[in-house]
């Protein structure tokens, strides 16, 4: 099967972590806590700055073309695809984009049922301009399972390495959490078993974060450094999604993650806005999330 985003996100915080909203709120105060990075003289260059569009799929569903003109009015020069092309073809796509003045450089994509599933993946990616394709979400109880999406993931990323495309693999939370024997996490597999020659990560950070809670860390954004610092994969995006102190997702700037921190710290080629449950509408989580990005120093 191809692997979509699954279960609600949200969703994950009670049952994937096996956490309630009380333990949440709980262990939130710690990153909150945490000393602040201060200010520097470094940013985010505009050209870095992209938007998952699964942010806005409640207004795409309205009026796709509507909807990805405002982003390009916003500032937006590139969005990470999802949900598919809303009835173009990928060439038609990518005409409609280039009239918008907006690139496709990343997408969100299963792990393909098969090899000519993947040349079609590939294809698509190569005509819309793309530089990377993610696996968006994985979710199992099995060792076996995981190393096996892993072993596939190592055969797709050659190929679209061939292409000369980069392919990563995009994090949740119950990554760190779940035990799938002796301790092994699903990191640990995928971690492991990846090869890092061939695949990136894409974090994300509102997830690592709420892994470091749900692994009881005093210093959940220190979790996420970690989780950063030591796979040997690359990172070469970020989702940059904020979170309350309630555990809940939230627009940029208006929770309680030290991006300061973490960018200063390290930096990389995409910085993706993100909020699967926007605080107002999804409009105002786009203007929110390029607001932040471009004025953010650290």
């Amino acid at each position: 099967m191809c692997y979509g985003y699954g279960p609600s996100r949200r969703s994950l915080l009670a049952a994937g972590l096996g956490l309630g909203a009380a333990a949440i709120a709980a262990a939130s105060p710690a990153a909150a806590a945490a000393t602040p990075h201060h200010p520097g003289k470094k940013r985010i260059p505009r050209d870095q700055i992209s938007i998952q569009i699964y942010s806005v799929r409640d207004d795409l569903a309205q009026n796709y073309d509507a909807t990805l003109s405002y982003l390009a009015e916003i500032g937006y020069p590139k969005v990470e695809l999802a949900l598919g092309y809303f009835g173009r073809t990928a060439q038609q796509l990518r005409a409609f984009l280039d009239g918008l003045g907006i690139r496709s450089t990343s997408s969100h994509d299963g792990i393909s049922p098969d090899d000519a599933a993947l040349d079609t993946k590939i294809s698509n990616a190569l005509t819309l301009g793309q530089s990377y394709i993610v696996v968006p979400y994985l979710n199992s109880t099995s060792l076996d399972e995981w190393k096996g999406w892993a072993e596939r993931m190592n055969v797709e990323a050659a190929a679209a390495r061939s292409a000369g495309l980069r392919y990563g693999y995009h994090n949740h939370a119950h990554e760190f959490t779940t035990d799938l024997g002796g301790g092994k996490t699903p990191w640990d597999v995928l971690t492991s078993e990846l090869d890092p020659r061939l695949v990136h990560l894409e974090i994300d950070l509102y997830w690592a974060v709420t892994g470091g809670v749900g692994r009881g860390a005093s210093d959940p954004v220190g979790f996420a450094l970690n989780v950063i610092r030591r796979a040997p994969q690359r990172v070469l995006q970020f989702h940059v999604k904020d979170r309350h102190l309630d555990g809940d997702m939230a627009d940029l700037g208006t929770g309680t993650i030290d991006f300061r921190r973490i960018f200063d710290k390290h930096q990389v080629k995409e910085y993706i806005v993100e909020n699967d449950t926007p605080d107002v509408t999804p409009r105002r989580t786009a203007e929110v999330g390029y607001s932040y990005l471009r004025k953010l120093r650290y």
